[in-house]
């Protein structure tokens, strides 16, 4: 069972609320009834990245689930930690990562990311200071929480009745129905110039052009909803999956609700965020996976829940 702090410094296990089981959920209120069904998870795609093990392309079949329509909000992360005077990692540890062109001027990093040297280790950064001690959430009740660790998104889905969503049901979901297409509505990145997700335009990482109207994460109903009726599967913040990261475990036989492996060293993120770009991160494909150790926080890190 998850461990929270408490704001007055003790430790508990997090429990769930009294009227739930975990992974459960009875409020339904904000989540999408998905069918059981089958789909042809991965991709083949010449441009992916080996390592990360997108394919080989596999029929996988998904029994009936509930998925957040939204990803978790800052509004609906605020209750919860009022709720259950829970502390986040990156509230205890002291910092988390910014992106560095988001920083105020004169703010100065304690560190960089060797190879990513667009990511600065910011003091007092966490999801009430997105971009540190002096920023705030105030004007972004509708955005996706971020800073938030696997840890701490398996804390709030407990304590909610409810889980993270597999691998497997994340891709299903994201896929909204579409077999074999890479986005959740189709073929085209942005079909007759439309912008369907909050990515990275311009030359990554120095200039941006807002062409889709924002720099940083933007708010969670912003674009249309995907076939199943669950927006902002791909771009704006990457979410947490349940499963640990292995890139070789998958088979080309049907497989029925698969899971990762048993342990691991990193958990799996789906879906991309603002700062993926086709220069060096073609990951807001929904087939496309990324994996990080589940402590790790930063700016453009979320989550939404799952349920049976």
């Amino acid at each position: 069972m998850p461990r929270a702090t408490l704001r007055d410094g003790s430790a508990t296990s997090v429990v769930v609320r009294p009227d739930v089981a975990a992974g459960e959920a009875r409020d339904w209120d904000g989540m999408a009834l998905l069918p059981d069904g089958e789909f042809l998870m991965g991709s083949e795609d010449r441009l992916a990245y080996p390592d990360d093990g997108e394919g080989p392309v596999r029929r996988v079949r998904v029994s009936a689930f509930r998925m957040d329509v939204f990803a978790v909000t800052n509004a609906e992360f605020s209750r919860f930690v009022d709720d259950s005077g829970y502390i986040t990692e990156a509230e205890r540890l002291g910092w988390s990562l910014v992106f560095a062109e988001l920083l105020p001027d004169g703010l100065q990093p304690e560190r960089g990311i060797g190879r990513a040297p667009w990511w600065r280790q910011i003091a007092g950064a966490d999801w009430r200071h997105p971009e540190g001690p002096d920023s705030s959430i105030e004007d972004r009740h509708g955005h996706p929480v971020v800073h938030v660790t696997w840890n701490d998104a398996r804390a709030y889905a407990t304590f909610a009745g409810k889980r993270l969503p597999t691998e497997a049901e994340w891709e299903y979901a994201a896929r909204g129905g579409l077999d074999g297409q890479p986005y959740p509505w189709g073929a085209e990145l942005e079909p007759g110039g439309e912008h369907r997700m909050n990515v990275w335009q311009g030359t990554f990482p120095r200039r941006n052009t807002l062409a889709d109207g924002f720099y940083s994460t933007a708010p969670v109903d912003t674009y249309p909803p995907n076939g199943y009726g669950l927006y902002t599967m791909t771009g704006n913040t990457w979410e947490w999956c349940a499963d640990w990261f292995s890139r070789a475990y998958h088979t080309r036989d049907r497989r029925t609700n698969p899971r990762g492996p048993e342990a691991g060293t990193h958990k799996l993120v789906r879906g991309g965020s603002y700062l993926s770009h086709a220069s060096y991160c073609r990951r807001y494909r929904v087939s496309a996976r990324s994996a990080l150790t589940p402590d790790t926080s930063s700016g453009d890190l979320g989550f939404r829940c799952a349920a049976s």
